[in-house]
Formats: structure tokens, C-alpha cells, sequence
């Protein structure tokens, strides 16, 4: 917590301002490519007693498209059902937002998403709170996505899993302490120097700890 993980995210969106250098997509601002990317944010920073159904909530990823002032129509409730069927909730379509589990209104803002047909993602803790099968629903989302050629970036901390589900990662902890694919960055040296020391987690195979400090 702390490191800059979200604050990464609000700077590409334009939501706050860098303290220096400039942020730009496909060598644009945010602003002028805003219909390229999707955005899913931390559960703990929406309103989820907004009275609006399932269905309404992933239409409103049309609004880029459509612009506030446009309707949606047949074409933007297909997109909306076939988004939802693809994370399992087309059959909750009808049903209060709020009503719904916390994995299950996770599955509806990653459907909001997908309808947006971006080029990049943006994820803030999409593995929060939620249930294994949710978890699972969510990573063979990612990969397809992946296939697709489309760029997702994940915000998340859960070291026993970084292996398995990204291919690039980018430890954060103030500043840039690496980047680059998993197998080259995700390593202890730069596990130590993110964490402070000591850090221990698991592995699909045992427990690895690793110790020192970080250098100066």
C-alpha cells in the first residue's frame, strides 16, 4: 500500500498530474485517445448502491462511443449481453447492481469494459474480494484479451500468483524499481529492493522466502 500503484493508473487516465514527464497512448494524450481504453476500477471506490440494473451499468461503456447525449440502442444492448455472457452474468442482466455479490459486480465492471472494444486496459485490483471462481473467470479473461492483442495492465499485489498470470511486470515502490518480463524482473534482487528486506510467499511448488536488504 502507499507504493503508487493506483496513482500510476489516475496519472495515464489524467486524473492527477505528474510531477514530471508526460504520459501519452500510442503517442497521444489520454484525452485525445480516451475511446482506446478501458478502465475498471477498485471496488472500494464505487457507489454500489446506485439504483441501476446489471445491464444498464455495462451499456454506460458505450458512452464513448455514443457520446453522452446518444442513446443506446439494439446494437449497444447485443454488445452489453454478449459481454456479460462472456463473464458469466447474462443471466443476472435484469437484476440491482447492488444486489449482487462482490465477485459478481466485479464480473459486471470487467463486462462494462470488453464493451468499450478498447485497444488498453486498466484494472485496479481486479482480483479483489473476490472468490477463487470468480479469480479463475477473471485470468482466462486476461488471456484472451492477451490473444486478442489488446494491453492490459493490471494493478495488484499478490506475489504468488505473478507468475502465472502476467508475462511483464513492473515492481513499484515510490518509484520504478523494475520492469520487464516476469522471468527477468520478477526476480529476488528486485523482490528485495521493492519490499524493504524479507519476503516470503508461495509457489504453486513451496514456500520461498528470500532475505537481505535492499542496496543503497
Amino acid at each position: 500500500n502507499g507504493a503508487g500503484k493506483t496513482t500510476l493508473i489516475k496519472a495515464v487516465m489524467g486524473l492527477v498530474r505528474p510531477v514530471a514527464g508526460f504520459v501519452s497512448i500510442f503517442g497521444k494524450p489520454y484525452l485525445d485517445q480516451r475511446r482506446l481504453v478501458g478502465y475498471v476500477p477498485q471496488r472500494n471506490s464505487v457507489d454500489w448502491d446506485f439504483p441501476t440494473s446489471v445491464l444498464d451499468v455495462v451499456m454506460m461503456g458505450r458512452y464513448g462511443v455514443l457520446g453522452w447525449l446518444g442513446r443506446p440502442g439494439r446494437a449497444e444492448r447485443k454488445a452489453a449481453m454478449e459481454a456479460l455472457t462472456k463473464v458469466g452474468m447474462a443471466d443476472l442482466a435484469g437484476r440491482q447492481i447492488s444486489q449482487l455479490s462482490g465477485g459478481q459486480q466485479q464480473r459486471v465492471f470487467l463486462a462494462r469494459a470488453l464493451v468499450q472494444d478498447a485497444r488498453v486496459y486498466l484494472m485496479d485490483e481486479p482480483f479483489q474480494g473476490v472468490d477463487a471462481t470468480t479469480e479463475r473467470a477473471i485470468v482466462t479473461l486476461l488471456k484472451e484479451m492477451r490473444s486478442e492483442g489488446k494491453t492490459v495492465l493490471v494493478v495488484h499485489h499478490d506475489l504468488q500468483t505473478v507468475p502465472e498470470y502476467f508475462d511483464w511486470v513492473t515492481l513499484l515502490n515510490v518509484r520504478c524499481v523494475a520492469s520487464g518480463p516476469v522471468e527477468e524482473a520478477f526476480v529476488d534482487r528486485n523482490l528485495r529492493l521493492t519490499y524493504g528486506g524479507r519476503v516470503s510467499y508461495l509457489t504453486h511448488h513451496a514456500a520461498e522466502e528470500t532475505f537481505g536488504h535492499p542496496e543503497e
